[in-house]
């Protein structure tokens, strides 16, 4: 086996070299995934989880811009699985681009697959994660991206780099959670504890010891590479007397601009500066959720760490630090709102100017009838999800390779540019006809090199929530936010054309809209979808087929040779 996945490495490498997506300075960095269950213990009681490497979280992986990785990933557990490089646009690649029946079959227990992850302008910290079910919750890990050889950090380098990866943890198995309420049609029991690096922090019970702890030089600055791998709520995070400076987010700079806190989606990924400039002691980093419905019950327990200063000193009594309210809108869509690109000679911008194609999304929370009104959604109903009133349902063979082999019957590229109603999206009393959607796998249709602007539209359906929405195989300008319904005569007027932030998740805030552009350069299919898992679960999802170009670096690469079957 071994000497097998030695000569499939070495055939990915040739044939990177021989179609040209890879430059002769660029590294190959090799790495070995065995997912398999370990012991792991928090919360006074153990279980077995799913890991790579029997590790919580998973590893860390470092590149730099420019680089390819092979990972060859082993399914030793006794579950299927899929791994997304999140943030990586994989050009002309996306056979390993990760999402189940999507872009592949699920790799199957006692099978491997070798993915080629390709990295083009990518910089920054990304992160890696099981796109299968739930299997994310355990299955995940930071991906750092350096700057290329000889060029720099667009600040002054750090004295360290930290990954700092949010969580969460069910003392329960977490796939008989998503059994439960799949089957009840009902909503996920809660978490019992949210973690920072695998850890919940010495607020839970059984957990003092455990608490991660960083320690920093008075004077020194340190990167704090973020991701937030919790399942289902934006988080709030901020450290004790201190304040932050933002520098990337997504695998891309931003405008530093210093902040208390932090709002950080399902997904999203920031890079940023802690500055140790206060006195000798010891003080807290915490997270907590943030929660726009009233009446939804959410985990509200909050997970800390401890920043300790290297010195003689007797260190005081530990105090939380300031985090907004668990309630609070406005903080996050503010913060949302305060990226910007640093659109320099070094870092220039493309912002798409001519569009081509107009489209409007509307993301709704819905339900769907259930037999004899048993089943644990509003009024006995099953809950659902939708884009454009289309609860996405997943095929049992991948839209890829339905699309590549030209496989009939597996889709249908009619998924709408608007949605077929035309309503009041965020009023406050609408129509219990529009809570039902329809249940389809469609993907939308778009020629290579268009350029594409897409308003995401929230809806106030069953009250409306906020939306974390991810793209897969590209990065995309956000040009415009706001609360309400989307004016396409005034709000276009406002538009940031000049310095958007380049992004992969973008927050659509509860009953509001966020406005994206992208050109369609990238060939294959490309998912996009809520960063809520639940939300995936009830269908808030869909698809893209981007056609191939007329150039011969326009076109989707063929698949490799261990590709997963069906």
């Amino acid at each position: 086996m071994k000497l097998k996945v030695m000569l499939s490495i070495q055939h990915i490498i040739g044939y990177l070299f021989l179609v040209g997506l890879l430059p002769a300075h660029a590294a190959v960095h090799q790495h070995r995934f065995v997912i398999k269950e370990a012991p792991h213990s928090k919360l006074c009681s153990s279980k077995n989880i799913l890991t790579v490497n029997g590790q919580f979280p998973g590893p860390v992986l470092y590149a730099n811009t420019g680089d390819t990785l092979v990972v060859n990933v082993q399914n030793d557990g006794s579950q299927n699985i899929t791994i997304h490089w999140h943030g990586v646009k994989q050009p002309r690649y996306p056979w390993s681009d990760g999402p189940e029946f999507v872009t592949q079959c699920p790799i199957r227990p006692g099978t491997n697959f070798s993915q080629e992850i390709s990295l083009s302008d990518e910089e920054g910290t990304l992160w890696w994660h099981a796109h299968s079910d739930w299997s994310r919750a355990t299955v995940h890990g930071a991906l750092v991206i350096r700057p290329a050889n000889k060029t720099n950090y667009p600040f002054p380098t750090p004295a360290a780099e930290v990954p700092l990866i949010l969580g969460e943890w069910w003392k329960s198995d977490v796939q008989a959670i998503v059994n439960e309420f799949v089957a009840s049609g009902g909503d996920a029991n809660n978490s019992d504890a949210f973690l920072i690096n695998g850890q919940p922090g010495d607020l839970y019970p059984c957990s003092r010891n455990d608490t991660f702890k960083l320690t920093v030089e008075k004077g020194k600055t340190y990167m704090l590479r973020m991701v937030n791998a919790v399942m289902n709520n934006i988080m709030f995070f901020s450290i004790a007397n201190h304040q932050l400076t933002i520098v990337g987010t997504d695998g891309a700079y931003v405008k530093p601009f210093k902040t208390n806190y932090i709002a950080i989606s399902p997904g999203q990924t920031m890079d940023v500066l802690l500055e140790a400039n206060q006195n000798l002691d010891n003080y807290y980093m915490a997270a907590r959720a943030y929660n726009s419905l009233n009446g939804i019950a959410f985990d509200n327990t909050t997970t800390t760490a401890i920043i300790q200063y290297r010195g003689n000193y007797t260190p005081s009594a530990l105090i939380l630090p300031n985090l907004p309210n668990f309630n609070d809108t406005n903080a996050s869509f503010n913060f949302t709102r305060t990226f910007k690109s640093l659109a320099n000679k070094q870092h220039p911008v493309d912002v798409p100017l001519n569009i081509t194609t107009n489209l409007l999304f509307t993301f709704s929370m819905n339900t769907l009838p259930c037999q004899n009104e048993s089943c644990g959604g509003p009024n006995g109903d099953r809950f659902a999800a939708s884009v454009n009133n289309i609860s996405f349902v997943l095929p049992r063979i991948d839209i890829l390779g339905a699309y590549y082999k030209n496989v009939k019957g597996v889709y249908r590229d009619e998924f709408p540019s608007f949605p077929p109603f035309d309503f009041n999206f965020t009023g406050d009393s609408l129509p219990v006809e529009l809570q039902h959607p329809d249940q389809r796998t469609q993907v939308h249709v778009l020629e290579y090199g268009t350029n594409v602007e897409i308003v995401l539209q929230g809806t106030s359906l069953l009250g409306g929530i906020d939306h974390p929405i991810h793209l897969h195989g590209y990065s995309f300008y956000v040009v415009g936010s706001g609360l309400g319904n989307f004016d396409r005569d005034k709000d276009p007027l406002n538009y940031n054309l000049v310095d958007p932030p380049l992004q992969n998740t973008i927050a659509i805030v509860r009953n509001g809209w966020a406005t994206i552009r992208f050109k369609a350069d990238n060939p294959g299919v490309w998912f996009m979808h809520c960063h809520f898992d639940r939300h995936v679960n009830w269908g808030m999802e869909m698809a893209f087929i981007v056609k191939d170009g007329t150039g011969s670096q326009q076109k989707l690469l063929p698949p490799p040779a261990d590709m997963p079957k069906c």
